[in-house]
């Protein structure tokens, strides 16, 4: 008699997909007959497990955790396997059609430390990855195959290597964040491969090199930032003449040098236009204004711009700041600025702006339609002769005032105490004479005042 014929028989037992599993004689024309409807049922699977349903993710994340050496607020604590994985902190699942599949791994500010395993690469339901303000180092791991995922936030930690070609095939991809971090070297010209993208935050890296032309390609990108960090070179013509629809921009501090495609002036779409603290020149178009008609920030300080400052400012209504410090700007103030309603911001310091009679001093009553002005900064301009009366027109909740080293003489007019909410007044190294009238007493919320390097005589208000 043969001995040693036997079948594993399994049954399902309780809710969690535990199987239990047995083994039992059988007659040898029943192990013929099974083999035959093996055959004709070829999907017949006798699947033996002692694990849960969807193990693979929460493997996936239980390896994500022993890669993590310091959870100093215990958040990962809740991660084992006696508890299912959906209900850990900071991971959502699924409800539908795939349940108990991973969509979200949300741990930021959690002050993780350690490295990111690739184990997340197997979490193929992943929507959104969002890790930020941790101290996660390392190299940012492959996620190829997470055709799902639409955003990752990984600023604010200490990532050290990034290579685009780690989120290939990441087609859905439209929210890319890895600012703040300690990532080198230049921008992988591959970033163009990632066609979807709506939002690229890079800034505050220590990127190198030039800014890639490939980005071009990203034709929905609305929101480009890699400010803060040592990109060189002249920023690329194709940032202004590809199909982008971008909404901001933001190239600000770094190493860029010379003219600025003039079609970047042209993206009637940007909100946000940042160009500061580079090496950059060129007179600003004269059509500005209309050419960027739904412009809210203008932020070009610290650069060599030249020339006048365009009246056609004065069309871009939706404009709230500008900061054009510390460049070679000349002439006078337009009066146009005067038409900005929204304007609460307002820095024109350390250019040569001229004001020597009244009709080039208009701008400053002009300024007092701007009710939500809150600062303005004249300081080391060319402006001359008395201070207008109306500076005191300027809006109910003016706050800073600058006039530092101009050539302004005669005495404070009165009318300056109507700004009584004045936090900061900056008049030194002028030439104003005469008493500190009663005008200071009215500031009651000022913090700050600077009238050094002036002429006044008498005693100082109590």
């Amino acid at each position: 008699m043969a001995k040693g014929l036997c079948v594993i028989l399994c049954r399902q037992s309780g809710n969690m997909g535990f199987v239990r599993c047995s083994w039992q004689p059988l007659k040898f024309t029943m192990l013929i007959v099974s083999s035959l409807l093996l055959l004709l049922f070829g999907a017949i699977n006798i699947h033996c497990s002692t694990a849960p349903q969807n193990s693979t993710d929460m493997l996936s994340l239980l390896q994500f955790k022993q890669a993590i050496t310091s959870d100093p607020r215990e958040v990962l604590k809740s991660w084992n396997s006696s508890v299912d994985h959906c209900q850990w902190i900071g991971v959502s699942c699924s409800s539908r059609r795939h349940p108990r599949r991973v969509t979200t791994l949300n741990l930021t500010g959690q002050n993780l430390e350690g490295q990111i395993s690739p184990s997340l690469g197997n979490l193929t339901f992943l929507v959104y990855l969002i890790l930020s303000s941790n101290s996660i180092f390392g190299h940012f791991p492959a996620l190829n195959r997470l055709r799902r995922l639409q955003a990752i936030d990984l600023r604010n930690n200490k990532l050290q290597e990034f290579a685009p070609d780690a989120l290939t095939n990441t087609s859905k991809l439209i929210y890319l964040d890895l600012s703040a971090n300690l990532l080198a070297g230049p921008i992988s010209k591959n970033i163009g491969f990632l066609s979807s993208l709506r939002v690229l935050i890079l800034k505050g890296n220590m990127f190198t090199g030039i800014i890639p032309s490939t980005l071009q390609n990203i034709t929905q990108l609305g929101q480009l930032d890699l400010s803060d960090n040592k990109l060189e070179g002249t920023i690329p013509e194709e940032l202004g003449e590809g199909q982008l629809s971008l909404i901001k921009l933001n190239l600000g501090n770094n190493v860029l040098s010379g003219r600025v495609p003039t079609s970047i002036f042209n993206r009637s779409s940007l909100v946000v236009l940042g160009l500061y603290s580079d090496f950059l020149y060129m007179e600003l178009p004269s059509n500005i204004g209309n050419t960027l008609p739904m412009l809210s920030q203008l932020m070009l300080y610290k650069n060599t711009f030249q020339g006048p400052i365009p009246a056609s400012l004065g069309n871009a209504s939706l404009l709230s700041a500008i900061d054009l410090t510390s460049n070679n700007f000349t002439g006078q103030v337009p009066s146009s600025l005067g038409r900005l309603l929204l304007l609460t911001f307002l820095k024109l310091e350390k250019n040569s702006l001229e004001a020597n009679d009244s009709k080039s001093w208009e701008f400053l009553d002009a300024l007092s339609n701007c009710s939500s002005l809150q600062l303005l900064s004249l300081s080391d301009n060319q402006l001359q002769g008395p201070i207008p009366n109306s500076i005191g027109k300027l809006s109910a909740g003016f706050e800073f005032l600058g006039l530092t080293r101009n050539n302004l003489w005669g005495p404070v007019p009165a009318s300056m105490g109507n700004l009584t909410r004045l936090l900061i007044l900056t008049l030194d190294k002028n030439n104003l004479t005469g008493p500190i009238g009663p005008w200071v007493r009215n500031m009651q919320n000022l913090g700050g005042l600077d009238l050094s390097e002036n002429s006044f005589t008498g005693a100082i208000p109590s």
